[in-house]
């Protein structure tokens, strides 16, 4: 099973610096147990590394944050980017496919499987504008990776209405994001899961007007 994980995590071979190190525990404890009871102590430990060494790559903790939600989009980037979705011919296909991708990396505990980008801007919009602004980016950022495919499977089974695929692409992720709420609120990924199959089933009913078996006549 592929599951989201830091950069310096992906093989035992690689030798992350400081830096890295610590990124990769922001991600890990912040998705494990939420921003404001992480300290920089904590994370420094966890990364293995001295208080000082933290000072030297990072001024703060917010710092650190900013700099973590950008790592957590170039790590999940490269994993989404290699995913055998895109494979598919038939641009809705690569949306469901795309979706059960999704489904099927909702295992284990939610600090397994849930973003770091939605669990830290969940505390922190309000009142830190650098990593609200670093999360949206990651969120809005990945949703752009949809909007392609989006607007080619519109054109191709002529879908037409008050939405775009840009908005269609922000829902994908506005339900993924809420899903990851109702698992951690329940103790139970069964319910995230439950969630993305929704999803899928809502996008097969956007294109139902047009079914593929009607394109290729």
């Amino acid at each position: 099973m592929t599951t989201y994980q830091p950069v310096g995590m992906y093989s035992p071979m690689l030798k992350p610096d400081a830096r890295t190190k610590l990124l990769d525990a922001a991600i890990e404890v912040i998705r494990k147990q939420g921003y404001a009871a992480t300290s920089v102590d904590e994370l420094c430990r966890k990364a293995g590394v001295t208080k000082g060494a933290f000072f030297h790559h990072f001024e703060s903790k917010d710092a650190l944050a900013v700099a973590a939600a950008n790592h957590w989009s170039a790590t999940t980037g490269a994993l989404f980017a290699g995913a055998d979705y895109h494979d598919h011919d038939d641009p809705l296909d690569r949306v469901l496919a795309y979706i059960a991708f999704r489904r099927d990396l909702i295992q284990g505990t939610p600090a397994e499987f849930t973003c770091f980008a939605g669990t830290t801007v969940q505390e922190a919009f309000a009142t830190k504008d650098d990593i609200r602004a670093a999360c949206e980016a990651s969120i809005f950022g990945h949703a752009e990776t949809l909007v392609a495919d989006i607007a080619d499977a519109m054109r191709k089974y002529k879908v037409k209405g008050d939405w775009t695929a840009q908005s269609l692409a922000l829902h994908t992720q506005a339900v993924l994001q809420g899903a990851f709420i109702l698992a951690k609120a329940k103790g139970d990924a069964a319910v995230a899961r439950d969630s993305a199959d929704h999803l899928r089933r809502y996008i097969e009913l956007l294109f139902k007007g047009s079914t593929k078996k009607e394109q290729s006549k």
